[in-house]
């Protein structure tokens, strides 16, 4: 078997394939959706972003809070610029140069001024993909203030966000709510999850039975849909359709969650201790690289192959537009390495940081 930690970086390297499938699933997300609402039609590849779905965001939060127990208690200083300025830092990079690109469309449909005030509305109401990197820090900081009170008690509130029908319309209240349940539990149940990757490494066979059973029950709940009508009135309030996925349904949301955790973590186990996948692995060592820089390639690629029409098929543009939304972030930053150049890009400066 392959070792558990990367002897290089020090990184855990199962950690690393959860990260990577994670963010290789959310560029998938945009890709795809980007794709056939342009198209106005569902391709092929659709069926793999609803399975996705319910792992996609629980899992990638949840990998974000394992480590989290080490710098919960650091010093504050110290805890502000590694979970608050950090992400501070390259959001607002980030913001900016995606303005870059997008103010001169919002110019022609809302006006001079449109820019600047989705410009300054984007400090308080995250904007586009960004969304994740705005809220880990509040994560963090809740996680923080949180850490002396019992954990049943703290998980059981955080369940209780999962599952109500909240929908303000603010995202950090709206994403926080959905997801807050995962992080929390990467940090306070850390133990145990990396228990299951021990054991899935162990029992590798095993383990992918359990996950195949899993993504096909998965898939099996965003098959079927139910009439909004016939439902209460508590589960309609998730949605304004007339139909809802038992999928998308309170509680069994949190049930395939769970499942799909199991499943990814499984995977992502047993994957690394034969050493197979290996650019997995690179795509969540370097997750931020791809989630900072994916939006510009796939958009550019997705204008560009529905524009020209020689590929009619469109679950192989969403296919096509995927893969280039993943190796755009790539190249980037392998010329970034290469030239020295841009490095601020994805590392932040001396002048950035609070301690210099």
């Amino acid at each position: 078997m392959r070792d558990y930690v990367h002897l290089e970086s020090g990184r855990v390297v199962w950690v690393d394939y959860l990260k990577g499938f994670c963010i290789l699933l959310v560029v998938m997300l945009h890709s795809v959706a980007g794709v056939e609402k342009a198209a106005g039609a569902d391709g092929w590849m659709h069926i793999f972003v609803e399975v996705s779905q319910p792992m996609r965001m629980p899992a990638f939060f949840l990998a974000s809070g394992l480590f989290f127990m080490r710098g919960v208690d650091k010093p504050l200083g110290r805890f502000l610029d590694t979970k608050v300025l950090h992400f501070a830092y390259f959001y607002v990079l980030w913001l900016t140069i995606q303005f870059a690109f997008k103010a001169p469309g919002m110019a022609a449909e809302g006006g001079l001024a449109a820019p600047f005030v989705n410009y300054l509305l984007a400090f308080v109401q995250p904007f586009g993909t960004l969304w994740f990197i705005y809220i880990l820090p509040v994560f963090f900081i809740v996680t923080r203030l949180v850490r002396t009170v019992p954990v049943p008690i703290v998980l059981a509130a955080a369940v209780l966000l999962q599952v109500l029908p909240i929908h303000t319309g603010a995202v950090v209240i709206d994403e926080f709510a959905s997801y807050f349940v995962w992080f929390f539990a990467g940090y306070a149940l850390s133990g145990q999850v990396f228990a299951l990757a021990d054991f899935a490494r162990r029992n590798p066979v095993t383990m992918l039975a359990v996950t195949i059973a899993i993504m096909a029950v998965t898939w099996f709940a965003t098959r079927w849909a139910a009439p909004v009508a016939g439902l209460p009135d508590w589960v309609a309030d998730f949605t304004d359709a007339s139909t809802i996925a038992f999928s998308m349904m309170p509680v069994v949301s949190l049930i395939l969650g769970i499942g799909g955790v199991v499943a990814l973590v499984s995977l992502s186990a047993v994957l690394s201790a034969f050493g197979k996948g290996e650019f997995i692995r690179w795509c969540g060592a370097h997750s931020i690289v791809i989630y900072l820089a994916f939006f510009l390639p796939m958009a550019v690629t997705r204008v560009v192959l529905l524009k020209l029409g020689v590929v009619t098929d469109i679950g192989t543009v969403s296919l096509l537009v995927w893969i280039a939304a993943v190796a755009g972030p790539v190249l980037l930053f392998w010329l970034v390495q290469i030239t020295g150049l841009g490095r601020f890009l994805f590392e932040r400066p001396r002048w950035a940081r609070l301690s210099g």
